[in-house]
């Protein structure tokens, strides 16, 4: 290889590394300018935030500064209100206390004035009496007692005046407020006026029939007896026959059997046996029955089985000629009635009213009151003790312990004592008259009594220079408690004290 070309390749090389230095410093400087210009954007955009920045936490100062001062004015001005309010309070105050000071100046003043008006009064109260002692020539001993006599009468008297008024007045609205109750319920209850009783006459086809009653030599008759435990009185009464027994029980079997046996004619001491049987197990069977509808008719329900057996006894027992069966049903609900209208208890109620006679079906067998008999009968067999009690008190034999006690007292005396409801012999009318007039005159200061309204009230005449007139009032109630101690009747009885005045003179 020659020199030129030596050289020019060496030329070549230095020109191609001049280019390639050139382009690196071209291209070095490039990027350099780029940083610096990118240093520069990245910088003013710094400092455009940190200004907003600064601006942001300068407005965020200046509204906590304006809400601090707003602050500030308000609590200011809440203080100078309370300052203000509690200057009034206390100026008001300085004032009443002004006020109260300028009272018990007064006060003081007049209870000076009181007190010389009071020694005053005390010195003309001597001169008076002093004059009065001298005047009347009375001691100051007799003159207190006349007037302590003279005030005790006067005092007595506006005090009749005011108990009679006073009585009047609750005896007229309870009067009103009773009969309303009542009136509702028998309105209610709407029951028959009669009652049904138990029959004892048994009727006959004929009188030759009496003759096979009593059969050859009085077998047929004894065995019936024997067999039944009712005597049958054979008399003159044409075609029939009186059955007589204590038990209404018996009785009704002893009518069932000899209605069957004269029915059937056969009539000899075999089947007088049989169809007694068959008579006490029919007598059973409706006394069952007639429980079981007696506490379905009232709306007692869940009594003991025993218990609705005796109740359904009551079907054959009357008082007064009152069926006892259909007494207590009615007295069940006129208590309830009554019950729902004063807001008892109606279950306690109706069940007290159903069960209240419940011991007149044993009281031939069990020695005491029929009342203690069935509150004891019904106490054995889980009867409610407020029920319980409803039965042993409803003839005061024990105290009412409830108000549904009172309601069922109430109850039976309603359903016994309304018209029609039950009848009394005239031997027991007339001996009745006469004990309630009996026990009228029995008490001092009684001039005249008279039994009236079919001895359902007692006018007693007083004389008025023993009885004032508030001892006639206690003298009406002594009489009435008397009577409710003493004697037996139906409903209630009302008990009037009559005190009269009469002044007589001449003209001559």
């Amino acid at each position: 290889m020659d020199i030129g070309t030596i050289a020019l390749a060496i030329a070549g090389l230095v020109i191609g590394v001049a280019v390639g230095y050139g382009l690196y410093v071209y291209r070095a400087r490039r990027e350099t300018a780029r940083a610096h210009s990118e240093t520069q954007r990245i910088l003013e955009e710094a400092q455009t935030q940190a200004r907003q920045q600064e601006l942001k936490a300068r407005d965020e100062a200046i509204r906590i500064r304006d809400e601090a001062e707003k602050e500030t004015t308000r609590r200011r001005t809440e203080f100078q209100k309370e300052d203000e309010r509690l200057n009034r309070k206390r100026e008001q105050l300085d004032e009443k206390l002004e006020r109260v000071d300028q009272r018990d100046r007064k006060l003081s003043q007049r209870q000076s004035q009181l007190d010389k008006q009071a020694a005053d009064l005390a010195k003309l109260e001597q001169q008076r009496t002093a004059e009065l002692s001298r005047i009347a020539q009375m001691s100051m001993a007799d003159a207190k007692k006349e007037l302590l006599a003279t005030v005790e009468k006067l005092s007595r008297d506006d005090m009749a005046r005011v108990i009679r008024q006073v009585e009047a007045e609750i005896k007229e609205e309870a009067d009103k407020r009773a009969r309303e109750i009542v009136t509702l319920a028998i309105q209610r209850v709407a029951s028959d006026a009669g009652g049904d009783v138990a029959v004892s006459v048994v009727p006959l086809p004929n009188d030759e029939m009496k003759g096979r009653i009593i059969g050859r030599s009085g077998r047929n008759i004894r065995a019936i007896e024997k067999a039944t435990g009712v005597d049958i009185v054979v008399d003159d009464t044409p075609e029939a026959v009186t059955l007589s027994s204590f038990d209404p029980v018996r009785r009704e079997v002893a009518r069932v059997a000899l209605m069957t046996l004269i029915q059937d004619g056969r009539i000899h001491p075999a089947r007088i046996e049989k169809l007694v049987e068959d008579a006490q197990a029919e007598v059973n069977r409706t006394i069952k029955e007639e429980g079981e509808r007696a506490a379905i008719d009232a709306g007692v329900p869940g009594l003991h089985p025993e218990v609705l057996r005796m109740l359904g006894r009551l079907k054959f027992r009357t008082s007064y000629g009152q069926n006892q069966h259909a007494h207590a049903i009615e007295t069940a609900r006129l208590a309830g009635i009554m019950a729902a209208e004063l807001g008892a208890d109606v279950k306690i109620c109706k069940a007290g009213g159903l069960l209240h006679d419940l011991g007149k079906a044993m009281d031939h067998e069990v020695e005491g009151s029929h009342a203690m008999i069935g509150a004891d009968f019904a106490k054995r067999y889980g009867v409610d003790a407020r029920v319980v009690n409803c039965i042993a008190s409803h003839h005061h034999e024990v105290e009412s312990e409830s108000l549904e006690a009172v309601i069922v007292e109430a109850a039976d005396a309603i359903s016994g004592a309304r018209p029609g409801a039950r009848r009394e012999s005239v031997e027991l009318y007339l001996k009745r008259v006469k004990d309630l007039e009996d026990i009228a005159t029995s008490f001092e200061g009684v001039a005249q009594a008279y039994a009236i309204q079919a001895g359902r009230e007692i006018r007693i005449v007083v004389r008025p220079e023993d009885v004032d007139d508030l001892a006639s009032l206690q003298l009406s109630k002594n009489i009435a408690r008397k009577i409710e101690e003493t004697m037996q009747y139906p409903g209630q009885i009302k008990v009037t004290v009559i005190r009269e005045t009469r002044a007589v003179d001449y003209a001559k």
